[in-house]
Order: structure tokens, then C-alpha cells, then sequence
């Protein structure tokens, strides 16, 4: 795209972006080879949009303008421009000025911008997306402010400016608006730009999800193979839009495919078409690619294989599939996907290789794998559950789970969202989703490969240094409920979709086994949760006693959550019988109906038919809830007398109750214990009183674990804590002693700072580190100690000895000169020469816990702050916890608390707790030095000793770079590979 008369051509600033109706464009620098393009896209301007750029009419362009807006140096001059199909569509493009503004040169650092929209794509967010990536090059280049000149009645491009969310000025002069913009990134502008990325990316999933017209690419002429399979499941799921078949190879004679209307080319069906599913071999997808790109279409999914899955060259077909796909404004599901499905009943989309569509439900399911897909939508049939939507992406190599969560999180058809990952293309972004869309409802993951050390075949993802058990921590700190398999994510997904969130950890248990009662109470307390004593309805108990003891359980203050334990009850003969699992599941149906909003499940075993109509969608009206207060003293639960054997009540059938009998219940999701705020109606009241049904006590109690810590984190996100502030940071003389030592020309690969120059720039931030003082021989030892004062330590710096005390590396309570020489002897004779062990002295501190403080920026998560004991239980272990930067007095204390060894720290064995409020102080100006300084990718402080009162840093190092690029935080973007 350059010549050799270009300067630089700053590769960086191409990107690929979403708009605010879902279709794409590319953003990147004009060269001077885009003379052409330019008069061509001018041509298309109207006069009105020219007059409104000039100020004056201008219906062409002169060559001395068309040199003027193709010539840059990219730095005092640059020009960006937004493409479709390789044609202009938009241009931006600013001039640095000085305080006249005249053109001027650094350090200058304001400069005048322009934008000039073609009006075919005013009103897709062009501007404003071209407004993000042209102030973050100015940034780049050191201009501060933009200065723009607009016509009053060019109100759509002043909208653009006053909607960015900059700090600005607004002043009119000489007969036009004059506005200047501090490019300072802001918390309003960030919030903006997150609200366009939301808004737009959203969009581009609806297009895919509920297309008004499909093209089944590659339906074979005669039944069978991957396109007539997909054709014929569009066909029987009832998809109410137009549908169409693609054949190259049809004849004349063949106009139809199973009734559809077949066509050899998409530019051949005389119509719109919204969304293409292609399923040609590998080496004709582009030639598909480029009939649907130059005929409108909007979205496309690629079943076809042999792309990255498949080595380095089906890797580079893959890059030209994006490519060349985002060249035409459309989004890519695939390659190498299983397809979609949506079963809203204005849509019945089945684009997929399922051959039964799932019915309509509350769950939104997005997978990785096609074979993955193909055992969640068959458990979660066999259970009874509905899906709102469906979508196996295979190669992921557009959209991805990111865009599902945008879309999902406003989707009033989904209240759970279930995934499958086996990458995570950007985690600081996925984390940030997850965290919003989990305080609105619940988002469970499984993720694959974790141990393989791997990127599964064909994705392509950034690498990240941070290992898998820190992602899961974080992605934990975001809301998620993280399983281990498919098993467990089905699950829970049955759990959350058809109960409400519970308001603690109280379990009431009732059954008629007591062995299974029993198993079910174990289970709860290996899961951390608070079992009532198990209520042994015995086996003569009837699906009556069942409803009678289930209604008292909900009753109960003091009871959360119920599970009903059932096995075969005793017949008139004595004999086991199954019975009618119908009649059970209305008895508690009803009850559950009845009664307070809590979740129930069942356990059972071998009841023919009752995990079926337990899951059977019998329609109910909103039920009441209120607050839960807890009470002090349990309530006895007391079962029916029972009836003679062989008799069975009958249960009264549950009928929906007439509207406004009760008042609204919670939302699925929603807040534990408490019903929808007034006037709140994002997610509808739930639709059915499914309770779910496991086979194992375990399962039931595994996933109703993870719904009460996820009902406990949406309690706490609701206060997230507050970042640490500290009067005695000094956070300006941090950032020009960081300037000092990184120098005019830092080396990218970063610089550890000597002992003396960190413990410097810790001290900015209230950090003080104790004093080590170096021992080359036995008499700077004693020099040294006589500096510090008895008592004192004697310890080895040497890598291979470092933070080992176990080695003998280490000599405490040095209490004189003598047992100093003494020890330092003792090091040489057993450990090596001074100059191979670098002893150091330190004056002893008040025992205490040995901990390990650290921070990093990882390139794809951001930066991290870790807490965890010193020695084994980290490094051994993998005692750790981890938040992401910066962190709050929530995070803070939460980092002390959930790790496995955490109570060393309070009081283990009649020990005395220590100073946690002094660690949690440590940790968060840890957090703030690093947030402020992104110059600062890692800190380490190793060990801090925690003692009864206060703590103290013996050992700390800090590494400097220059300030990683985060993608996460700079102007909206598509991940490219």
C-alpha cells in the first residue's frame, strides 16, 4: 500500500472494526496510493456533505487537493480512512498547529480535524469509530487536543464530537461552532466507547442469529452431504424467512432442492440474503466468499474444514477467510463450525449439522467443538431443557465467545449462558464481559485444553504467560462459575435455568432413604454448604408426604435451599414399586409453586418417568418472594401419618393461578432472596416451574454449590469495593523517576532495577523495603550488622539458594560478633566462596508469616496482582490467589482469604492472628503503583513477614519496560492473528 516516497507506513494503526448496525470496516492509514480511490469515493459525496466539510461548495477535488490528502508524514499530517470492499467509504484526517493555528511542528500539541462521512454510510457510527482510532495516533504522535471547525447546521458531526465523552470546549465563532477536545482518555469516554463496542457487536451476532433470508451454499443435488443435511434441518425446524439453495453445478432443468428454490450463484437469486452457510470444500470457499460479499450478503457461516485445523497452510487460508470476508463488511462464524440454531418462534433458525432442533428455552450455549455441541444438545434434551440459542464456532476465527456474551448480555429470550471454551482469544476483554453480563445472569464455563499447554488446533490466539489456574482465578473474580466438565456444566445450567438463586448456603434434605439423605448431607458439607439434619420420610411415604414435608422446607426461614432425595417407594404387597413419576413431580411441582422462592432439586433413583415431568414445561404464574430473614432456632418437619400400604392420594393437578393472584417473584438469576426492583423488568418472570432432576447426590450438590457462591458474588459486585488512596503517594516523582531510569531509549524487553534504585521507587508509594546491606567476608558482615544492630540475619542472594531457606542458606537471631563469624564460616564451608553465594545482613524483624506480594502485566490479561504464603504452599502447591489491577479493599481482603493455607494468617492451633489490615494496605498500594505506572510490568516483594503488628518487605524486585500496549483499553478493534 506504500511507496518509496512514503514515510514509515505505520502498520499498527490498520484495524478492523464493527459498526453500529453489525457489518464491518477496516481502518487504516492513506497512502499516497490512493489518489484514485479518493476522487472516486469523493464523486459520491453529496454537495450538501462537501459543503459541510469546506464551508463553501466544492464539487471536485484539485490535483493540488488530491496530492494534499494522500501525502502524510504520519506525525504533523495523518489521514485514516474506512473501507468496504477496499473503497473509501469515510475519511479523517487532523493538521498539527501551533497557537494560531498555523501548521506547525512538536512540540506543538494541538492539532485541527476533519471527517468527511459518504452519505450512503451516515449513521453506522463511521465517524465516531474513526474519531476513537484517530485520537488514540495523535496520542501516539504527543498532540493533546483536537481543534474542529463545524457549520451549525452540521448538527450529526457536532453530535460526534459532544458524544465522545472528551473533555471539551464549545464556543462559537465567526459563523461556526468551535470545539476543542482534550484526547485525555476519560471514565465517560471509556464508558462510551464500551456502550458503542456493546451496542455494535450485538448487532453483528442479531444479524447472524435472526436473518430474514438464508443460502445454503454447497446443497448437494442429491440427498446427502453437509449442505443438504444443513437445508434439510432449516426446512424441518420451520425457519419462517425466505431460504434459498446455492449449487454451482445445478442444470437448467433443476430448480429446486427438497421444494426450496435452487440457484448456481447467490447473484443469481434477484434478492436480498441476509446470512449464507457455506459447505463447499476448502479450496472454493473464497469464490463463495466473494458471490456473497459483492451481493450484500451480511453474515456467513463456514462448515467447511481443512483450514488451521489442518497445519501452517490451512492457517494462512484461514487469515485470507477472515480477510477477505471482513473486506465485505461481513461477519464469519467458523471455519470448520457445527452451525447455529435460534428457536425464537419468530425465527426457528436450525443452520446447523443437529439434526433436531432443541426446544425453545432460556439458555444461550456456545461451544467450541462440534463434537462438544453435539453431546450438550443431547444431555440437555434428554433433561428436558430448552436452548434460546445455539452456536458451535469451530475455528473461532471471527466472531467469538466475546461477541456471544455482547449479545446475550440485552437478550431478553436467554437468563443463563453456557460455554465451552478451549481458548480465550483476548481474557482481559472476556473477563470484563463475563463480569457484566454475570451480574445480570448467570455465565457458566467448562474450558477445555487447560493442561494440554497448547492452543487447540486451529485457534489462533495471542499468547499469554500467565498460567491456566490464574486465568480460572480471575475469571472466578469475574462472576463466572467455572466447572470441570461437560457433565457439570449441564448441570448447573439445568439448576440456574429453572430456579431461582438461593440466599445462603442452608440445605434442607428430605426423602424417603435415609442412606441417600445421608450421602446428600455429606455432600453438601464437602461442598462448603450448611445441610440441615436429613428429614427421613421413610419408604412408606406417598407423593402427599412428599408435597406436605417440601411446602414445610420452603416455609422455613432458616432453610435456603431444599433437595428432595426419592427412591421406589413400598407397594400394598411390600414390594419396591417405580410408580408414577408423574404423580411425584406434580406433588412437588405444586409445592415448589406454592411456596417461597428457592431453589429445589431432586435426587432419585430408578423412578420411572420422573425426571421427565419434572422438566415439562407446564406453564406458572409469577410466584411471590420476600426477603428471607434467618432464624436462630430450626423448624421440625413432621410428615403425613402414612396411608394404608398400597394407597396412593391423588395430588390435585397444578393449574396456572389467575393473573395478579401473587405478587411477582424474582426473576431467574436475580438477587438471592429478594424480588425485581419497581419497574424493573429485564429478564420476564420464569417460565415454568422446572425443577431439576439428578441421578447422583453429588452432581445435585455440586451444582447447587456453585449457585450459592454465584448468588454470593452478585450480592457482593453490588459493592465492589473501593481503590486504595494514600496521601503519602507520590505518584508524580514515581512517574519522572521512572522516566529517569528507563532513559531516552528503554529496551523493550524491560530493565530490572538494581536493589537500591526499586526500593526507591517503592518508597513513592509507601513501600519501605528493610535494609539489606551487602557481606563479601566476614568482616563487612560485622560491619554491616554493627550498622543494622543485633540481633541479625545472615542470608545467601544466589539464585539457586534465594528465598531457601531449607538449603541452609539462611542463619536467623545473630545475636553478637561472634556467633556472626561463626555462622558466616559455616556458609563458606558448606555452601561455597562469597563471591558464588552473595551474603547480605539484615537486622531481624518480629516473626511472624512468611508471604509473597507480586504483580504483572501479561500482554493479553493486564496487569495482576497475586497473593499466597511464602515457600512450599506457592510454589509447591499453587497456593495463590489473583485479581486483576486495580484492585479494591474487596479484592484486597478477598486475595488474604481464599487461598487454602489462608488460616495461618488468623489464628491456626491457638496461634495469634496476624496483621491482615497492614498486608491488605501492602496489597493495595502494590495495586495502585502498577495501575498508575503501566511502565512497571512486575513487582515482586518476597518474603513479607506479617507479624502480630505491622509487617515487614525483606526482599523485593521491580521491573521496568516501556508501557505495554493493553488492546483492551485503546480504540475499538477486531482481533486480527
Amino acid at each position: 500500500m506504500t511507496t518509496a516516497s512514503d514515510p514509515a507506513y505505520p502498520a499498527h494503526w490498520e484495524a478492523d472494526v464493527v459498526l453500529r448496525d453489525g457489518g464491518t470496516a477496516r481502518i487504516r492509514p492513506i497512502t499516497s496510493e490512493d489518489a484514485e480511490r479518493l476522487v472516486s469515493f469523493y464523486e459520491l459525496v453529496s454537495d450538501e456533505s462537501k459543503y459541510y466539510r469546506f464551508f463553501a461548495p466544492y464539487p471536485r477535488l484539485s490535483a493540488k487537493d488530491v496530492h494534499r490528502f494522500t501525502h502524510h508524514d504520519y506525525v504533523d499530517r495523518v489521514g485514516l480512512a474506512a473501507t468496504v470492499g477496499g473503497e473509501f467509504i469515510a475519511t479523517v484526517r487532523y493538521d498539527r498547529i501551533n497557537a494560531q493555528g498555523r501548521p506547525a511542528s512538536a512540540p506543538a500539541d494541538e492539532a485541527e480535524v476533519a471527517f468527511l462521512v459518504q452519505d450512503a454510510h451516515q449513521g453506522r457510527g463511521v465517524a465516531s469509530t474513526l474519531l476513537e482510532h484517530i485520537a488514540a495516533v495523535a496520542r501516539e504522535r504527543g498532540i493533546r487536543r483536537f481543534a474542529a471547525e463545524v457549520l451549525p447546521a452540521n448538527s450529526k458531526m457536532i453530535k460526534v464530537f459532544t458524544d465522545a465523552g472528551y473533555q471539551q470546549k464549545r464556543s462559537f465563532e465567526d459563523g461556526s461552532v468551535h470545539l476543542t477536545l482534550d484526547l485525555e482518555p476519560t471514565a465517560e469516554s471509556l464508558a462510551v466507547q464500551r456502550a458503542r463496542e456493546l451496542r455494535a457487536e450485538a448487532r453483528s451476532v442479531q444479524r447472524l442469529l435472526a436473518p430474514g433470508s438464508v443460502a445454503v451454499i454447497g446443497a448437494g443435488r442429491a440427498p446427502g452431504g453437509v449442505g443438504r443435511a444443513v437445508l434439510r434441518n432449516l426446512l424441518d425446524a420451520g425457519f419462517t424467512g425466505r431460504l434459498h439453495a446455492v449449487n454451482q453445478a445445478l442444470t437448467e432443468e433443476q430448480r429446486e432442492l427438497d421444494g426450496v428454490p435452487a440457484f448456481p450463484s447467490v447473484g443469481a437469486i434477484g434478492e436480498p440474503v441476509d446470512l449464507a452457510i457455506i459447505a463447499v470444500p476448502a479450496e472454493r470457499v473464497p469464490h463463495a466468499v466473494a458471490d456473497c460479499g459483492e451481493h450484500g450478503v451480511q453474515g456467513l457461516v463456514v462448515l467447511s474444514a481443512d483450514y488451521a485445523e489442518s497445519g501452517p497452510p490451512g492457517r494462512e487460508r484461514q487469515r485470507a477467510l477472515v480477510r477477505q470476508a471482513r473486506s465485505y463488511g461481513m461477519r464469519l462464524i467458523g471455519p470448520n463450525a457445527f452451525g447455529i440454531i435460534n428457536t425464537a418462534a419468530g425465527v426457528r433458525l436450525n443452520a446447523s449439522l443437529a439434526p433436531e432442533a432443541p426446544p425453545a428455552g432460556r439458555i444461550g450455549l456456545f461451544t467450541q467443538s462440534g463434537a462438544i455441541g453435539i453431546a450438550l444438545l443431547s444431555g440437555l434434551y434428554r433433561r428436558g431443557a430448552g436452548l434460546s440459542t445455539f452456536i458451535s464456532s469451530g475455528n473461532r476465527a471471527d466472531v467469538s465467545g466475546n461477541d456471544f456474551l455482547q449479545y446475550w448480555y440485552e437478550d431478553p429470550d436467554t437468563d443463563v449462558v453456557l460455554l465451552y471454551l478451549e481458548s480465550i482469544g483476548n481474557p482481559r476483554k472476556f473477563t470484563r464481559l463475563a463480569r457484566r453480563t454475570a451480574a445480570a445472569k448467570p455465565v457458566v464455563v467448562v474450558k477445555g485444553a487447560r493442561h494440554s499447554g497448547t492452543t487447540p488446533p486451529g485457534h489462533a490466539v495471542p499468547v499469554t504467560r500467565v498460567p491456566d489456574a490464574t486465568v480460572s482465578a480471575l475469571l472466578r473474580q469475574a462472576g463466572v462459575i467455572l466447572v470441570g466438565t461437560v457433565t457439570e456444566l449441564v448441570d448447573a445450567g439445568l439448576l440456574l435455568a429453572g430456579q431461582p438463586l438461593p440466599a445462603g448456603p442452608r440445605v434442607a434434605i428430605l426423602g424417603n432413604s435415609e442412606s441417600l439423605g445421608l450421602l446428600t448431607y455429606d455432600a453438601c458439607l464437602t461442598e462448603g454448604l450448611r445441610p440441615r439434619r436429613p428429614l427421613d420420610l421413610t419408604t412408606a411415604a406417598t407423593p402427599a408426604d412428599f408435597r406436605a414435608a417440601l411446602a414445610a422446607a420452603l416455609a422455613d426461614d432458616t432453610c435456603d435451599a431444599v433437595v428432595v432425595t426419592a427412591i421406589p417407594w413400598v407397594g400394598e404387597n411390600g414390594a419396591l414399586e417405580s410408580g408414577d413419576g408423574q404423580v411425584l413431580a406434580d406433588a412437588l411441582r405444586e409445592a415448589a409453586a406454592t411456596g417461597p422462592a428457592k431453589p429445589v432439586m431432586v435426587v432419585h433413583v430408578e423412578i420411572g418417568g420422573l425426571a421427565e415431568a419434572l422438566a415439562a414445561a407446564t406453564r406458572t404464574a409469577p410466584r411471590p418472594a420476600g426477603p428471607i430473614e434467618p432464624s436462630p432456632q430450626p423448624t421440625t418437619y413432621t410428615p403425613s401419618r402414612p396411608p394404608r400400604p398400597g394407597t396412593h392420594p391423588a395430588a390435585p393437578a397444578f393449574e396456572e393461578r389467575a393473573s395478579g393472584s401473587s405478587a411477582p417473584s424474582p426473576p431467574t438469576g436475580g438477587r438471592p432472596g429478594t424480588g425485581p426492583e419497581p419497574g424493573h423488568n429485564a429478564t420476564p418472570p420464569r417460565e415454568a416451574t422446572r425443577i431439576p432432576a439428578y441421578p447422583a447426590a453429588e452432581r445435585a450438590v455440586r451444582a447447587l454449590a456453585e449457585a450459592v457462591r454465584y448468588a454470593r458474588w452478585r450480592q457482593d459486585a453490588a459493592e465492589p469495593g473501593k481503590v486504595g488512596e494514600y496521601d503519602d503517594i507520590d505518584e508524580a516523582g514515581a512517574a519522572a523517576l521512572i522516566e529517569r531510569l528507563l532513559g531516552p531509549d528503554p529496551d523493550p524487553r524491560g530493565t530490572t532495577l538494581t536493589a537500591a534504585d526499586g526500593d526507591e521507587l517503592l518508597a513513592r508509594y509507601g513501600i519501605a523495603v528493610h535494609p539489606t546491606l551487602p557481606a563479601p567476608d566476614a568482616a563487612h558482615a560485622v560491619e554491616a550488622a554493627g550498622r543494622l544492630g543485633y540481633p541479625v540475619a545472615l542470608k545467601t542472594t544466589a539464585p539457586h539458594l534465594r528465598h531457601r531457606p531449607d538449603l541452609g542458606g539462611v542463619r536467623l537471631d545473630l545475636a553478637d560478633e561472634h556467633q556472626l563469624a561463626r555462622a558466616y564460616a559455616e556458609l563458606r564451608a558448606t555452601l561455597g566462596k562469597p563471591e558464588e553465594l552473595g551474603p547480605v545482613v539484615q537486622a531481624m524483624v518480629p516473626r511472624g508469616v512468611d508471604t509473597v506480594v507480586r504483580a504483572s502485566i501479561d500482554p493479553a490479561v493486564g496487569a495482576v496482582l497475586s497473593f499466597g504464603l511464602a515457600g512450599a504452599a506457592s510454589e509447591l502447591l499453587g497456593d495463590t490467589s489473583h485479581r486483576l489491577i486495580p484492585a479494591t479493599d474487596r479484592d484486597a481482603a478477598e486475595l488474604l482469604r481464599t487461598i487454602r493455607t489462608a488460616p495461618l494468617l488468623f489464628g491456626w492451633r491457638g496461634s495469634a492472628p496476624v496483621d491482615t489490615a497492614a498486608l491488605e494496605e501492602l496489597l493495595l498500594r502494590v495495586s495502585r503503583l502498577v495501575d498508575d505506572h503501566p511502565e512497571v510490568v512486575a513487582v515482586g516483594l518476597e518474603p513479607v513477614i506479617v507479624a502480630q503488628r505491622g509487617l515487614a518487605v525483606l526482599g523485593a524486585s521491580v521491573r521496568l519496560a516501556p508501557a505495554p500496549a493493553l488492546g483492551d483499553l485503546g480504540p475499538r478493534r477486531l482481533p486480527s492473528y
